[in-house]
């Protein structure tokens, strides 16, 4: 168990700040920090932060796994630090150029010296992805594979070449990530000061089309065009009876064993200086992944290929220290993944809407829980807890309510009493079902790829008397936020 962390009961709120009112790092953030603190919450729960594209919004799918996700950046707070004249505002984007332009007139020494601090300490993956967003961009949104083959290759005349044509480009993008890296950095600091800790997301995969597939195509499993031989997926399931085929480029364990996987290093840190906390996504893809042949069209004739998770984790220990992960070990786990998560200490997660669906050795019900785990009420994959509930037949809902005690209380508040008063030491509430919502209020539907990651909450729906009972729950169960 990571001891750090984990080391009391603690209860937290999931909610990507793309769903906060405005979506961004402003004002909004720090007012659910402060509703966080006041009632008692000392865990903030969030998706994995980079840039996602415009047609697919998916944080899943990212164009890097290091950079943040510049639609993030709050235009309040860049005129907050003097860089903007007012009527220059406008969006996160419109704001970020504007600053660039006026940054070397406007700021100060010391920020222009800690803009240059910033490219110095981050250059392993910054100049890689900024080269990557100014040649996207010259491409119109093209996918590095279809760019000239030169480019495609990264050939050293074409960098060359394109690093002096498109320096300006470049030069923005990496003060976006700048700007980003100021936000992220002053808003956990303020939520830390009250108390409460973020808790990140990191998918165990990258997308195709993505900065570190492009620039280190000897980690992935490709052909010479740069096209997946194998793409990564989950056999049929609870979401799906075709399973998921997520068409990701799997990794060359082989290569990656080779320089005591640098790479992994290299990223894990970028998440360990953002969050306090990280969820592992497809922890058990680690052990073994589900390897699915790329010209197929869905996942159900793939096979498990074995990882090496075990030297991997032994790897970044070495490096990192004692490792503040919680592992995503939902689906098909082996006792081999169980085996590797327990090794390590990372805590697994608990989902109660998948508790009631077999007898009472289910590993969901709450009285099978150990205090090594993260309890959910449901997760970003899952319906609201209300519209769980509405959905499911009369006898499956006597089921619930009879193993909940028979309360009173509407659903989704039985299932959230449920979750506090778990042994396990971290219970985690997506907003939605502290907000009683119901159907068409989920973030993501498994499978589908449009009407996700849209949702957003609006501060009426967030009254006092939520928050007061939220407060009296918490401290009921002994999770209290204890600063």
């Amino acid at each position: 168990m990571v001891k750090t962390i984990l080391d009391k009961r603690r209860a937290g709120v999931l909610l990507h700040p793309t769903s906060l009112p405005g979506g961004d790092l402003g004002p909004n953030a720090y007012r659910f920090a402060d509703f966080l603190a006041q009632a008692g919450f000392s865990v903030w729960q969030m998706l994995p932060l980079g840039p996602t594209r415009h047609d697919d919004a998916s944080p899943y799918n990212c164009l890097s796994a290091h950079a943040g996700n510049p639609r993030l950046v709050s235009p309040g707070r860049i005129g907050e630090w003097g860089w903007l004249e007012p009527a220059t505002a406008g969006d996160g984007r419109e704001a970020l150029h504007h600053a660039f332009r006026a940054f070397g007139s406007r700021a100060s020494g010391e920020e222009r010296a800690a803009y240059e601090a910033f490219r110095e300490s981050e250059q392993a993956w910054l100049e890689d992805y900024a080269l990557f967003e100014a040649l996207r961009k010259e491409h119109h949104g093209l996918p590095w594979w279809e760019w000239p083959p030169a480019l495609r290759d990264r050939g050293p005349e074409a960098m060359a070449q394109a690093r002096a044509r498109l320096a300006a480009d470049i030069e923005e993008v990496r003060f976006e990530q700048f700007v980003f890296a100021r936000q992220w950095r002053e808003l956990k600091a303020y939520a830390n000061e009250r108390g409460v800790l973020l808790f990140g997301d990191m998918p165990i995969f990258v997308a195709h089309d993505s900065t570190e597939v492009w620039a280190h195509r000897e980690y992935f499993l490709l052909d010479a065009a740069g096209q997946p031989l194998m793409v990564a997926g989950v056999p049929p399931d609870y979401f799906s009876a075709t399973g998921q085929r997520w068409g990701n480029p799997l990794y060359d364990w082989e290569r990656m064993r080779a320089d005591g996987f640098r790479w992994w290093t290299i990223r894990l840190r970028t998440e360990l200086q953002r969050f306090d906390l990280i969820r592992v996504d497809h922890f058990r893809g680690f052990e073994a992944c589900w390897e699915i042949p790329a010209a197929a069209a869905t996942a159900e004739n793939g096979r498990w290929a074995k990882a090496p998770g075990r030297e991997l984790f032994a790897a970044l220990t070495r490096e990192l220290g004692a490792l503040p992960l919680v592992a995503e070990d939902l689906g098909f786990i082996t006792p081999a993944v169980h085996a590797l998560r327990e090794q390590y200490g990372f805590p697994g997660m608990k989902i109660l809407q998948f508790a009631f669906d077999s007898g009472p050795d289910n590993p969901y019900l709450p009285h099978n829980h150990s205090a090594d785990c993260v309890v959910y009420t449901g997760t970003h994959d899952n319906d609201t807890t209300h519209a769980w509930f509405e959905a499911l037949p009369p006898e499956k809902q006597l089921a619930v309510v009879e193993y909940l005690g028979y309360r009173h209380e509407p659903m989704p508040w039985p299932l959230i009493r449920a979750a506090l008063m778990s042994v396990a030491r971290l219970a985690v509430l997506p907003l939605q079902d502290i907000l009683g919502l119901g159907r068409g209020q989920r973030m993501n539907t498994p499978g589908t790829t449009s009407g996700n990651w849209r949702w957003r909450f609006e501060w009426d729906q967030l009254t006092e008397d939520v928050g007061a009972k939220l407060k009296r729950l918490i401290a009921l169960y002994g999770r209290e936020l204890v600063k």
